[in-house]
Formats: C-alpha cells, sequence, structure tokens
C-alpha cells in the first residue's frame, strides 16, 4: 500500500508495536513521531499524510489540541485518535472535532488495521469524488501498470486515475462498457498497481461455466470426487489464493450458481468437491460485463445481493465512438505492432478519414483487426482506402475530413495540404512524430510545415 501514515505517540514502545503491526499487514511508508510538537511542524511544512493515528495523552500538546492543527492544515488527513481512557464523552468530543474513529488501548491488531483499512477507503471515495469535479487532468503516481492502456481522452484518464485509487483497496470492484473496450486489460492494470501484484491474476469467463463445471473449475475437486477423477484439481480460488481473480461476462453467469459465487465474495471460503473441510481463500475479485445489470435485476435473472457485493467500486469504460481522440493513437500503435517489415508503414489521410468517422460497435477490438488485416493486405504499402473492411470502403462522408471548397471555388492545394496537415495534427493531439507517420512525411518536413504555419511551440 503507497499511503502515508504517521503514528503520533509519546511512548516508543506503542511507537514500535503499532508499526509492527501495521508493516505485517502490508502497509508501508509509515513515519512515527514521539513529539507532538514536531509532528505539527511535519504539518505546517507542508508533509502530506494520509491517515494520522494521534495519541489522546501527550506532555507539551494534547492529542485535540494537535487534532485541530492537524484537521486546519491537512482536512483531508483522516485522524484515528489512541487513549487508555474509554470514555463516551472523549469519544464524542474527538469525532465533533473531525477525528474518523477513537481506538482504546491497548490496541489490539485487529481493531486497528480494521479501522485503517476503513480510514483508506474513506479517502479513496473522497479523492475519487474530487476526480469528478475537478477541472484539470488527474496525474497518475503510479503510470507503468496503466502504460498499455493508450489513451487521451478525458474520460477515459478519469477512469484510469480512480482506478488507480481503487487498486490498493480489496474492495470488489465491476467494471463495465461495450464488447471490445478493454475491460480485461484495465482489470489487470488494477492487478499490476496493487499489493497483489507478485501474486496470480486469474481471468475467468463466467459464461462458460455451467452446473458440475462450476464447482470443479471453480473451488478444485479431490481425488475420486466424481467417476473419472483419478487425481485431485487446484480450483482458480486456490490457485488464485493472494491474487486478483477477473470474473469476466458476469451478467451471463447462470442465477442457480450465482448464489454460490455470493457465499465465496461474502466468507471467503469454500468446499473442495469431494471434501467436508471448509477452505479459505484471500483474492482480490474484479467482475466485468457488458450487459445492464440493473435490466437483468428486474427480469429477475441476477441476483441484486450478488450485485452489491461485486459493486464496492464502480468503473466504466467508454465506447471508442465516444473517444475518437484515440483512434489516430490507437491505429499508430496496431500499426506499430503489425508492421513487421522493415519499411515503417503510414496511414493515408483519407483512410484515416474513414476510421476517424466509423463507430466501431466491436470498439478498440475491432480497430485492431482493422489495422492487422490492412496491414497484411498492403504488403508495406502505406495504408490506402483499398486495404480497409468492404463496409468501410463503401463509406462516402470523408466530407468531414477534408476543407470544401469557399463560393463554389477550388481551394488551392498549399490551403488545402496546410488544412490536412493541421487537421493530422490536432487529431494526434500535437504529437509530431505521430503525425508525421500518419501523414507519410518526414519529421524534420512536418515540423518546417508547421513552423511556416505559425504552430511550432
Amino acid at each position: 500500500m503507497q499511503d502515508q501514515i504517521i503514528i503520533i505517540d509519546d511512548d516508543l514502545d506503542f511507537l514500535e508495536i503499532i508499526k509492527g503491526h501495521l508493516l505485517k499487514s502490508g502497509f508501508k511508508n509509515i513515519y512515527t513521531e514521539d513529539n507532538p510538537m514536531k509532528a505539527a511542524s511535519l504539518f505546517e511544512e507542508g508533509k502530506v499524510f494520509d491517515i494520522a493515528l494521534v495519541d489522546m495523552t501527550m506532555p507539551e500538546m494534547g492529542g485535540l489540541e494537535l487534532l485541530e492543527i492537524i484537521k486546519n492544515i491537512s482536512p483531508r488527513t483522516e485522524c484515528i485518535m489512541a487513549t487508555a481512557v474509554n470514555e463516551a464523552r472523549i469519544a464524542v468530543e474527538c469525532l465533533n472535532k473531525g477525528a474518523y474513529d477513537y481506538l482504546v488501548k491497548p490496541v489490539s491488531q485487529g481493531d486497528l488495521i480494521f479501522s485503517m483499512k476503513r480510514a483508506m477507503e474513506k479517502k479513496r471515495l473522497l479523492d475519487i469524488l474530487d476526480i469528478g469535479k475537478s477541472q484539470t487532468l488527474p496525474q497518475l503516481v503510479n503510470k507503468k501498470p496503466f502504460k498499455p492502456i493508450i489513451t487521451r481522452s478525458q474520460k477515459v484518464l478519469r477512469v484510469l486515475k480512480e482506478a488507480e485509487l481503487h487498486a490498493d483497496s480489496d474492495v470488489p470492484l465491476l467494471i463495465t462498457g461495450e464488447s471490445g473496450t478493454g475491460k480485461e486489460l484495465l482489470a489487470w492494470a488494477i492487478h499490476a498497481a496493487s499489493p497483489r501484484s507478485k501474486f496470480p491474476f486469474t481471468p475467468v469467463n463466467m459464461a462458460s461455466l455451467t452446473g458440475s463445471l462450476f464447482e470443479a473449475e471453480f473451488f478444485g475437486h479431490t481425488k475420486g470426487a466424481f467417476t473419472g477423477a483419478q487425481n485431485g484439481r487446484t480450483g482458480y480460488l486456490e490457485y488464485t489464493n493472494l491474487g486478483t481473480m477477473f470474473l469476466d461476462e458476469i451478467g451471463d453467469l447462470p442465477i442457480e450458481l450465482q448464489g454460490k459465487l455470493l457465499r465465496v465474495l461474502q466468507d471467503g471460503e469454500y468446499l473442495k468437491l469431494g471434501s467436508n473441510v471448509h477452505q479459505k481463500a484471500d483474492v482480490r475479485f474484479i467482475a466485468a460485463t457488458n450487459e445492464d445489470l440493473e435490466k437483468l435485476m428486474t427480469k429477475k435473472v441476477f441476483r441484486k445481493d450478488l450485485y452489491y457485493r461485486i459493486r464496492g467500486g464502480w468503473l466504466h469504460l467508454p465506447p471508442l465512438r465516444e473517444r475518437k481522440e484515440d483512434i489516430p493513437l490507437l491505429a499508430g500503435k496496431f500499426l506499430q505492432d503489425y508492421d513487421s517489415s522493415a519499411k515503417h508503414q503510414t496511414i493515408e489521410e483519407e483512410t484515416l478519414c474513414l476510421l476517424m468517422e466509423y463507430d466501431y460497435p466491436g470498439n478498440v477490438r475491432e480497430l485492431k483487426s482493422i489495422i492487422q488485416s490492412a496491414v497484411n493486405l498492403a504488403q508495406g504499402k502505406p495504408i490506402s482506402s483499398d486495404f480497409l473492411p468492404a463496409h468501410l470502403k463503401k463509406r462516402k462522408s470523408i466530407s468531414t475530413c477534408l476543407p470544401r471548397p469557399v463560393s463554389g471555388d477550388i481551394e488551392p492545394l498549399a490551403q488545402i495540404e496546410k488544412s490536412h496537415i493541421i487537421r493530422a495534427y490536432k487529431f494526434t493531439d500535437r504529437n509530431k512524430s505521430q503525425t508525421a507517420r500518419l501523414l507519410g512525411i518526414g519529421l524534420n518536413t512536418l515540423r518546417r510545415k508547421l513552423k511556416s504555419y505559425g504552430m511550432m511551440e
């Protein structure tokens, strides 16, 4: 976990014990301070902490006074108070001054971790709400896991930031979006950004699991559990222990099996086929669907209790037709992936226009297959419209990409070229290398023309 935590207490033994509990539970970046005055100075200097565990009784400055200082300087720091006095009056006073929780010493590891995780979840929820309200684009802290997701879309960038905030949590997630929008890729990125990244990521197609196959594959079975079972089998849950399980197409899981899945989500317990000994699995669940689960619940083919269990957090990936600015980027990336020749292929502008105007019912997956097919057909030549699928070649609506004659006159060639180049430059969000590749011209040529247009930054 990447959150910043500070423990403030004048008892050095207490500091070491609490720090040890947190480290064993997977928390990192833990600071300890035995002087409340120094702790207050850290906040005044601009040091940011997500959670502060504050002792109520300390020399020089009491816990309530320090709490007020922290909340005034850093209102988003969640404060948990610790005291040896178990009095309702003191607890109420702490909560009224902005504390998140109140723990009584000696603090057990279970109570400590439970309170810490709840405080973290509250902070993440507030941060997610801020993403929706903010006018500026959020920045990823841990960019590497999300690098395979190619985008400049503001909608998608906000989803990625929410995904990063959810990554440190164990709360189940639901990812929705049309087929081909990249739900599994996002689930994998969340796993890679999480503390579970060193353990398995197991994608499971829920539509393929029916009847006894669900229990055999999901829970596993012992030797001789049924006819023909010569050996035992490790189920998905046992294999994925400490990792992340991706439940793809959760909306297609038959309703008679949904209750069995719900039991695992609630208790983390399951029974192998052929065994009466309950086993536990520590697994983080991420579910995905292209179905409208609320409509399925209305039709009574999806359980409400399962829906609310898997939707601890919700991420929605927009379709490609709502993020057209990503089409040139994705097309360029797929072109690089599939161009195995020594020459670097380019996409002609007319072809790019056709690609930009198409609505992609199959989303990113469909664009990828279109580019792959075009590369195979072009054999190293520029990608012209001749190499596109028939339903795209027949489209004649490229007028929105090409400049129209003014007052019935044909525009000068230089003006048409300028318009083409500027449009392509804007399509790639002012990425010069990408623009040069798409237009099939040299990078230096592009720079020279942009400079003459007054477009160089």
